[in-house]
């Protein structure tokens, strides 16, 4: 069975070297010591290790089940979610006024990772109840707050998001759920729902869908979507628990992966909801929390990616297989380690390249996100708007090939179930699908992004890793922001190919959506590992530890980094290549 270890050490590196989190201005991160970084990272890794980890292989394993209309989680979940519950983890970054513990996101963000990597699809029911948590915060009423907020950051009360139909994913303008309107002020939802995680389940009492219908007088299109909140037991006035709404469980969907979670098939039947935020603005509401969510299947594609990769190291140190070619390595056995194999090595090398720069790139984006919540930075809140649909698309699809990389390190016996390889593999390949399919994080971010506020943000990104390399111009590093300046330029390119044809031809942008966000990833990455490369120059301590960032830099920046010019060359072909041959003739 694999095993996992929380990467405290790497987290510390990246909060306090990389990032400079205590010595931060942003509202709370003075609070963020070093010392009281560890302890809690520390104690998440112990409930990932000891918990969450052993109950991931059960949860494949056994899936869940529906009895009489309730759904039941795999053996073990709810004494772990129990338990998760009683340490105060899923309140760890909520509002106070409501029981939470109010630490900036970016911990929420570290600890969130630790316990994806442990167990993915367990995680998902808290996960999913922070979302939920999240919009009613942002825009329910005073009353709807008090109502559900306390509940929900304790988890006795659990949450979902209900978009998706059988007939409509990403456009959701063809919604049929209606919500009708009710003399005492609630609505009446009736419509099927389908892929809704954690939708029903045995492990809190109580379950607050928060569903997005239509209501008379919205019009055709989005625009007459409104958003709900849907209880599954109603709410007395006293707090206390009432009847049973009408919204029920169709079944529990057969998957690829993620078997621990419970993705349903929900049916309303004039169930009674109440409306969150502005009528006919339910797609504003859910679109604030785009940001959080899609950051955290962003960090699902490289924490099931860390796991993965803990175990194919493992094994590639273990495993005797063949003889180094430059020389015997293990005299006294019958092969040498596979790691030896410079193939090995390369597969190994994508990996931990991947998992580190993307876990700098996803702290980094939380520290934005921090800045533009606690403090307001209007400029934080537009650059990483820019840079989620990047961080989701091309996070998700590294990911997952990092988990078939890490698999194949065992060759046939990561083909076994018994070995927990394929898990990874299997796990990981939802996070590129849900919260938006990655070619249409391509869409959003070239159709949508480049050109939000005049091209403001992307300039930003622009000068800000110029300034980065101007300001580092050593022989030091050298290695690190020559070919980051070379990436950078090649998106500039890039983006100027789109501005000079895309209004003749639209085609010619969306043909090239999908290597722009990946050019875009691997820039992204760049820059976090020539910030992890100077961090790295600058500090003291443990030098195999710096010295190993050091030529993990080198390697990205001398293996990686370098597909931004085939991506170039890529979309500078324009959309004929793509476009050319007519439907009929596929």
């Amino acid at each position: 069975m694999p095993s996992y270890t929380a990467p405290v050490k790497d987290m510390q590196f990246l909060l306090h070297d990389v990032l400079k989190v205590s010595a931060s201005d942003v509202a709370g991160y003075a609070d963020l010591d070093a010392a009281f970084t560890s302890a809690v990272l520390e104690e998440a890794g112990k409930v990932a290790s000891d918990v969450l980890a052993p109950l991931n292989a059960v949860g494949d394993r056994e899936g869940c089940h529906m009895e009489n209309g309730v759904v039941r989680t795999p053996k073990g979940f709810k004494a772990a979610f129990d338990q998760m519950k009683a340490g105060g983890w899923t309140a760890l970054d909520c509002d106070p006024d409501y029981g939470g513990q109010g630490l900036p996101y970016i911990m929420g963000t570290a600890v969130g990772e630790i316990f994806v990597s442990a167990n993915m699809a367990f995680n998902m029911y808290q996960g999913l109840t922070h979302g939920a948590y999240s919009a009613i915060h942002t825009h329910g009423t005073a009353e709807q707050k008090a109502t559900y907020l306390p509940k929900m950051v304790s988890c006795d009360w659990t949450g979902t998001m209900n978009l998706t139909e059988p007939h409509c994913g990403t456009d959701l303008g063809l919604m049929r759920t209606k919500a009708e309107p009710q003399a005492d002020g609630s609505y009446k939802l009736t419509g099927t729902k389908i892929f809704i995680s954690a939708g029903e389940h045995d492990l809190a009492e109580n379950i607050i869908h928060l569903v997005l219908a239509k209501a008379p007088g919205g019009g055709e299109g989005t625009k007459g979507i409104s958003l709900f909140i849907v209880p599954k037991f109603l709410v007395k006035e006293d707090g206390s628990l009432g009847e049973r709404n009408a919204v029920s469980v169709g079944k529990i969907e057969e998957k690829m992966g993620i078997h621990g979670n419970a993705t349903c098939v929900m049916n309303y039947d004039g169930a009674t909801g109440w409306l969150l935020g502005d009528l006919h603005k339910g797609m504003r509401a859910m679109f604030t929390m785009m940001n959080e969510a899609r950051l955290g299947v962003g960090l699902q594609g490289y924490a099931v990616a860390e796991a993965a990769y803990q175990n194919a190291l493992a094994y590639a140190k273990d495993r005797l297989q063949g003889r180094d070619v430059t020389g015997v390595k293990n005299p006294t056995g019958p092969a040498d380690a596979l790691i030896v194999h410079p193939d090995i090595r390369r597969s190994l090398m994508d990996q931990k390249s991947f998992v580190e720069g993307a876990r700098a790139f996803t702290f980094w984006a939380a520290s934005l996100i921090d800045q533009s919540v606690r403090d307001g930075d209007e400029a934080a809140e537009g650059l990483v708007s820019l840079l989620i649909p990047v961080l989701k698309g091309f996070q998700t699809d590294r990911g997952f090939e990092m988990a078939v990389q890490a698999q194949q390190v065992w060759g046939g016996h990561g083909y076994i179930e018994d070995n927990g390889m394929s898990q990874f593999v299997r796990d990981a390949r939802i996070a590129q699908i849900y919260e938006g399919a990655n070619g249409v994080q391509a869409l959003d971010l070239v159709g949508r992004k480049l050109a939000q506020d005049g091209g403001k943000h992307v300039m930003a990104f622009f000068e800000l890793i110029k300034s980065f390399i101007k300001e580092n111009d050593s022989e030091a590093m050298k290695p690190f922001t020559e070919p980051l300046k070379k990436a950078s330029k090649d998106v500039q390119a890039a983006a100027m190919f789109f501005m000079n044809n895309a209004m003749k031809n639209p085609n010619a942008a969306l043909a090239g959506s999908y290597d722009f966000m990946l050019m875009m990833g691997h820039t992204c990455l760049g820059l976090m590992w020539a910030k992890i490369a100077k961090a790295a120059l600058a500090a003291e301590g443990d030098k195999e530890f710096l010295d190993a960032k050091l030529t993990t830099a080198r390697y990205y920046m001398a293996r990686q980094l370098p597909a931004t010019a085939l991506h170039l060359a890529r979309i500078e072909s324009g959309a004929d290549p793509v476009m050319a041959l007519p439907a009929e003739a596929f």
